[in-house]
């Protein structure tokens, strides 16, 4: 199993964010997984236009690092999203790599994937912004496993028992992928939202053709 972790802090190897992420990777490593870590603002990734060309075509017009992140995010099996609280939401980098992923949404990219995502802030609204991160892999189709939001409050390192935590995190994203965990609440939720895409798509297949020929591939019509 894989295991890609994806950190949006602009801090690099001094941000508290991204050792959280390594920490998740590791328990999950402990846990039998291959892992790979992101600096997600190392890369090249452009602001969506909204034109639309990837419901269309399955294509998108810049040609930048998010094409060797979708082929990724597809050999992974799960999924772990790392960004500090920048004005109660993720970073600009992440916001970015998000809304480059409408077609994912569309496409339900993370179905049969798990995930979670770590969060840390200045002092206030971690939780918040984990959940929104969750809330983006969930809306991909993804299972989520669970979150960790940190509150710094002047701290200038993650406190050791919270790295610890996110260690266990990981631990659990890697036994939730090899037994293939089932959440019957989730599962409603996901079945929801698809038969809502499905309606979607069937009805703009005309405009949206690589959507509809994705959900024709896997059998979802």
């Amino acid at each position: 199993m894989k295991v890609l972790g994806i950190n949006a802090s602009p801090r690099g190897d001094a941000s508290n964010t991204g050792k959280l992420v390594e920490a998740v990777l590791e328990g999950a490593g402990d846990a039998g997984a291959d892992v790979e870590f992101v600096d997600l603002c190392a890369l090249d990734i452009d602001y969506c236009d909204a034109c639309g060309a990837c419901y269309a075509t399955g294509e998108c017009p810049h040609i930048d690092d998010m094409v060797d992140m979708l082929d990724r995010i597809a050999g992974a099996d799960g999924i772990v999203l790392g960004s500090p609280n920048y004005i109660n939401s993720v970073t600009a980098q992440m916001k970015t790599f998000f809304d480059r992923l409408a077609d994912g949404i569309h496409c339900q990219l993370l179905t049969g994937k798990y995930g979670c995502s770590v969060c840390t802030a200045g002092g206030s609204h971690a939780d918040e912004v984990t959940t929104y991160m969750n809330e983006t892999l969930f809306l991909m189709g993804a299972t989520i496993v669970g979150g960790l939001g940190e509150l710094m409050m002047g701290q200038p390192d993650v406190p050791d028992d919270t790295v610890a935590e996110a260690k266990h995190l990981g631990g659990i994203l890697g036994q939730a992928i090899r037994t293939k965990m089932k959440d019957p609440e989730q599962d409603v939720a996901h079945e929801a939202m698809r038969e809502h895409f499905r309606q979607l798509v069937t009805s703009r297949k005309d405009e949206w053709a690589h959507d509809y020929e994705h959900w024709s591939s896997m059998g979802w019509l």
